[in-house]
């Protein structure tokens, strides 16, 4: 089954199946009551039945009962706690330590590090009075990483802070269920790392993805959440102490990451659409770096007809290129997986930027969200790449335009201004909630020497919409997108004008002999052959130097 965008549709003669997964997800558990100080003092006299005791000597015995527990119930079942230091990834830390029984299921290791947390001050003062009020700046506590094996989700993390009320954080890896489910469906397949390179019923498993991304997902995440953070829990508050001051967690969604992934019948070939989606998207994206691993240099051109159950690679065997493009907390990437896999990824590094809400009800839409921009990501790379320009359109750009009842004027692309705020549209076209005047005239002043500010970008824009080739994301919103034809548009001109146009005019004069570089790209061969030809056509029309 192949995805239905276009970029996808363009190479689907070259895939053998596309599937869609939620990847990770960073959900917060918190105590609603517990996040201000009148609830924080009621759950409290609810616990211990009033608040003569609540201080912050109180307080730090909690945390210490935390961690002498914690401690004691790990040397008691052979659980290994592993003290991290600041900057060690935890995931790589806990994989050491992974059961080889595949019946194992609970807490296999517990990791222990320090990071900047929430903590309530108490201030005692006259007559039994009290004052709550968080620690600035929030200071350094120890946070508890407990690694479980689930039955259903695979390896899931729950990080709880040791001192009250116990904020925490449920780590998932969608790539982790699926392949669970997999497994229940009698699907077989072949893992590396976090990716699937070889399925026998393709459709079958972008079924069971599929299921992360429907309304019931909201039940599955809210069952492994409760089903070990109360576990966890009962290290700083016993069963009994959570059901007597009436401790119940809500969750909202804080980090998610949605990924399409490609699947190739040959390595080789999607080395080579990715470096091609690399050289004509990069510079129009303004993509300034670009970040390589480099593994092996040759990827195999055949692939096993018969897929192995599970497969598991530990660290990359392949060049790993990382396309990424960043908007604030929201990023896109494209680059390799495995030995045969493109894959295409939206994250919300805090969905707050994604504007549809964090709690956990709110999880279809934020998917929704994730999904639409790898779907414009997917179909901008298309557009740039396969930049067209329509028969007239060069006629009628300098002709004036109208915008509901406001006439416009046309568009010289032979002017720098239009031509530097042209590149900025393109290279602001990833953007997922649009872009906005002062955006553009903030990107367009990188490129554009003379004065640029937002009254000039609003009249562009104005311009551009006449054309067709920005809209208005929504009415009264006052941020744009740019449409499919006016990307192939704005790309056809700035590779007709930068790639071809000025190259050929300057090789068509005489040029003085000088050291050439031994190395002739299939390009450079191109340019030298219609240069040649043009040297004898200015010649014949007499307008050779």
């Amino acid at each position: 089954m192949i995805s239905e965008d276009p970029f996808s549709q363009s190479y689907a003669e070259l895939l053998s199946g596309t599937y869609d997964v939620v990847d990770r997800l960073v959900l917060n558990a918190y105590f609603p009551v517990g996040q201000y100080g009148g609830g924080f003092r009621s759950w409290w006299r609810q616990l211990h039945g009033d608040d003569e005791a609540l201080d912050n000597a109180h307080l730090m015995r909690m945390a210490g009962r935390f961690a002498r527990r914690v401690r004691g119930w790990a040397e008691k079942n052979h659980v290994p706690v592993v003290n991290c230091v600041a900057g060690e990834r935890k995931s790589e830390v806990a994989t050491e330590y992974l059961p080889t029984d595949e019946s194992f299921r609970g807490i296999f290791a517990v990791l222990v590090g320090r990071a900047p947390a929430p903590v309530w001050d108490v201030d005692r003062f006259g007559n039994g009075g009290i004052g709550l009020k968080r620690k600035k700046p929030f200071p350094w506590v120890n946070h508890y990483s407990f690694h479980i094996l689930d039955g259903e989700w695979g390896h899931v993390t729950v990080k709880l802070c040791g001192h009250p009320p116990f904020t925490g954080q449920v780590l998932l890896n969608g790539h982790e269920y699926v392949a669970c489910q997999a497994r229940r469906a009698g699907i077989s397949f072949a893992k590396e790392g976090n990716c699937f390179t070889a399925v026998s019923n393709a459709r079958g498993l972008a079924r069971v993805a599929d299921t992360l991304r429907s309304a019931t997902a909201i039940g599955r995440l809210r069952q492994v959440c409760e089903r070990w953070v109360y576990t966890c829990l009962a290290f700083g508050l016993s069963l009994d102490e959570q059901e007597l001051s009436s401790f119940h967690y809500s969750y909202s969604v804080y980090q998610a990451e949605y990924s399409r992934n490609l699947l190739f019948h040959c390595g080789g070939q999607m080395e080579e659409v990715f470096q091609r989606v690399i050289d004509h998207t990069r510079a129009s994206l303004d993509v300034r770096t670009i970040k390589t691993v480099f593994g092996f240099k040759v990827r195999p051109s055949t692939r096993s007809k018969n897929p192995r159950c599970e497969v598991a690679v530990e660290r990359p065997m392949y060049d790993l290129t990382i396309f990424k493009v960043h908007f604030r907390r929201l990023t896109l990437k494209i680059y390799t997986k495995g030995e045969r896999v493109l894959r295409i990824e939206a994250i919300a590094h805090n969905t707050k930027d994604l504007r549809c809400g964090k709690s956990l009800e709110r999880f279809p839409e934020i998917v929704n969200k994730l999904a639409a921009m790898v779907n414009r990501f997917l179909s901008i790379l298309r557009c740039i790449g396969a930049a067209w320009i329509a028969d007239g359109t060069l006629d009628d750009l300098s002709k004036p335009s109208q915008v509901g009842k406001v006439r416009v004027g046309g568009i010289n692309v032979n002017q720098p201004r239009i031509r530097a705020v042209m590149a900025a549209v393109i290279a602001l076209a990833p953007s997922p909630l649009g872009f906005s005047a002062s955006e553009l005239a903030e990107r367009v002043g990188l490129r554009f020497s003379g004065p640029y500010g937002s009254r000039q970008a609003a009249y562009d824009l104005k311009k551009m919409r006449g054309k067709a080739w920005v809209v208005a994301t929504a009415k009264g919103a006052r941020r744009y997108q740019a449409t499919s034809n006016g990307l192939r548009a704005m790309a056809a001109l700035q590779t007709l004008r930068d790639k071809v146009i000025q190259p050929l005019l300057s090789g068509g004069q005489k040029r003085i002999a000088r050291n050439r570089s031994t190395v002739c790209t299939p390009i450079d061969h191109h340019y030298e052959i219609i240069r040649r030809e043009m040297r004898s056509l200015f010649h014949t029309l007499g307008i050779a130097a």
